[in-house]
């Protein structure tokens, strides 16, 4: 008995220093390396950017200074030197630049109507989602403000729903298309600096947006009032323009770019000092083209 004794006095002794053993280790640190994670470590996939910088195709719509009106010759269309699609080396327009001279001539389409308004957009989305664009370049609101007289602008509701209604036509065929918006350019600084030519003036009272060209040198409480609903109605809009982009993904508005733009007597066509010279139309590429090709947003 006492042998057995001294026997299980020996064996917790044994246990109790090895117990204490591990409790020290752990306690300090111990000298054993920690243990191995053994499973395989992968690098997450980089997540594809929403914008792609370098779309392959692109369709514009819009109206008569996407189609180079007055740039080339009076009362005319001159698609070539259109900023967004034209092949003119003076312009080196938005598709020449994203796509190369060969690219641009193969894989970019105009749709634009001269003269066409907000209500005309959806028919123009129509016809340019068949190509199956990567990108889609939006101006147009220049001649919902460019009526008659100031009572005749389209109402911001009804320009919002135009808007909405061209997205949703082109979503419905093409979910993934960029959409780039141009904003709609200042038209009384067009009416300050085109006022300034005795041609001009002639042209302007041929029809090209009375509501603010008319009575060009009219300077009376009337004629302020007159260019200044204009004026805040193009401004509205623009916001328009900015709050249903925003709310696609997929589509980004220029910030403003191209109304604050201070278009000069060079930029102007010189048979209406109204639409965009050649020079005009190759500072709204440079616009689009910064404005497509950032990582974000210009803002």
């Amino acid at each position: 008995m006492r042998n057995r004794s001294h026997r299980s006095r020996a064996v917790v002794a044994v246990a109790a220093a090895a117990l204490l053993g591990v409790a020290g280790c752990d306690a300090s640190g111990g000298n054993s390396p920690a243990p191995r994670d053994t499973s395989t470590a992968h690098p997450s996939p980089k997540p594809t950017p929403t914008w792609n910088t370098s779309p392959r195709s692109l369709a514009a719509v819009g109206d008569s200074i996407t189609r180079g009106f007055d740039a080339c010759a009076v009362l005319s269309d001159c698609p070539e030197v259109s900023w967004a699609t034209g092949s003119d080396a003076q312009v080196k327009s938005l598709a020449v630049r994203l796509l190369g001279k060969a690219g641009a001539a193969e894989h970019s389409w105009n749709y634009a109507v001269t003269g066409a308004r907000m209500a005309d957009l959806p028919g123009q989305m129509a016809q340019a989602a068949t190509r199956r664009p990567e990108l889609v370049t939006v101006m147009a609101g220049a001649n919902d403000a460019c009526r008659a007289s100031a009572s005749a602008m389209t109402s911001v509701a009804d320009f919002r729903a135009g808007f909405q209604d061209a997205m949703d036509t082109l979503r419905a065929a093409l979910p993934k298309t960029q959409v780039y918006v141009s904003s709609v350019p200042d038209l009384k600084r067009l009416w300050s600096q085109g006022r300034t030519s005795a041609l001009g003036k002639q042209i302007w009272k041929l029809g090209i947006c009375p509501s603010m060209l008319g009575d060009a040198d009219a300077l009376d409480s009337a004629a302020t009032l007159r260019r200044a609903k204009v004026q805040n109605r193009v401004e509205a809009y623009n916001e328009v323009l900015r709050e249903v982009c925003a709310k696609d993904r997929r589509c980004r508005f220029d910030g403003g770019a191209v109304f604050e733009y201070r278009f000069d007597t060079e930029q102007l066509s010189h048979w209406d000092w109204f639409h965009p010279s050649k020079d005009g139309q190759a500072r709204l590429a440079e616009i689009a083209y910064r404005n497509i090709t950032a990582p974000n947003p210009v803002t």
